[in-house]
């Protein structure tokens, strides 16, 4: 499978670089020569940054991501379109919109306000609008579709995030890395493949390669989503029902232990009231005179 698809890249042309004017210097470990003005990518370095990102690409499908494919170019916009709608992932092919991830609740607030108008033109209430009124807001509908429609079913933010010509599509990752999202990225000989976790050298103008190795990868994340599906679902502990009666028991011994403690305290002497005094030293008053007189 390995030697097929090798072979395939080869004929697609994946192996053609930019001319040396135009590399990285932090591209010579994945380039193999030299030929005249061009340089020439390694095919091996190619397939094994295919399959790391294809094992990538599965685990964060099997755990409950998304994946969003991103391709603004000429070149890769129908490749990522056609990716995306046959893996049921996400895409961008128009254009990246700054803040598309680290200012998402914005961005979901847009998809709401498209869905809005979209109601409106349904149930005619474009059409009763002014002229001017409705042709701006079917431009309004028109630029957010064009620009969000592929990330419209994109509730939460994505796992993984490939990008075709890292070079072209560096907001894109700038934002995925300071959200600590994963990256994947096809790299050209003019790329740093410091911008992405996992380097995919390869032509990015062949339209040919870009489709045989988004492909790939959209098979990787058909392989993700079975195993999501076959994975078994975390057995939840039996909640723990304490009976009734222990307590019932506890509380009866507590009361016959402070009945019984109540019947062997001896009863405390009453002391005499206040009220009592004066009336005692009233008797003793009376009393005096009495055994004065002869």
């Amino acid at each position: 499978m390995t030697k097929e698809l090798a072979r395939e890249l080869i004929n697609a042309g994946v192996h053609f670089g930019h001319s040396v004017s135009r590399w990285n210097p932090k591209m010579a470990p994945f380039i193999f020569a030299k030929r005249g003005n061009i340089h020439i990518i390694d095919v091996k370095k190619t397939l094994k940054g295919l399959l790391i990102a294809r094992k990538l690409l599965a685990e964060v499908v099997s755990s409950g991501k998304d994946v969003v494919f991103v391709g603004t170019k000429r070149q890769a916009q129908k490749a990522v379109e056609s990716i995306a709608d046959k893996c049921g992932m996400h895409y961008v092919s128009e254009r990246w919109l700054g803040g598309m991830l680290t200012n998402f609740r914005t961005i979901r607030s847009r998809l709401q306000r498209l869905q809005q108008l979209e109601v409106m033109q349904e149930d005619g209430a474009l059409e009763s609008e002014s002229k001017k009124q409705a042709s701006r807001l079917k431009r309004e509908m028109r630029k957010i579709k064009s620009n969000l429609d592929g990330i419209r079913n994109m509730s939460r933010l994505p796992g993984a995030v490939v990008v075709v010509d890292a070079k072209k599509e560096y907001l894109a990752l700038r934002e995925a890395r300071k959200l600590e999202i994963s990256t994947v990225g096809i790299l050209d000989t003019d790329s740093d493949p410091d911008t992405v976790d996992v380097a995919i050298p390869a032509n990015d103008d062949s339209i040919r390669a870009i489709d045989l190795i988004l492909n790939e990868l959209a098979d990787a994340v058909a392989i993700g989503k079975t195993m999501a599906s076959t994975r078994p679902e975390p057995t939840q502990r039996p909640r723990r029902i304490r009976s009734k009666r222990p307590g019932l028991a506890r509380a009866d011994k507590a009361e016959t232990e402070t009945v019984g403690a109540a019947e062997e305290t001896p009863p405390k002497e009453e002391t005499p009231t206040a009220t009592a005094e004066p009336a005692q030293k009233g008797e003793t008053e009376q009393r005096e005179p009495e055994q004065s007189t002869p």
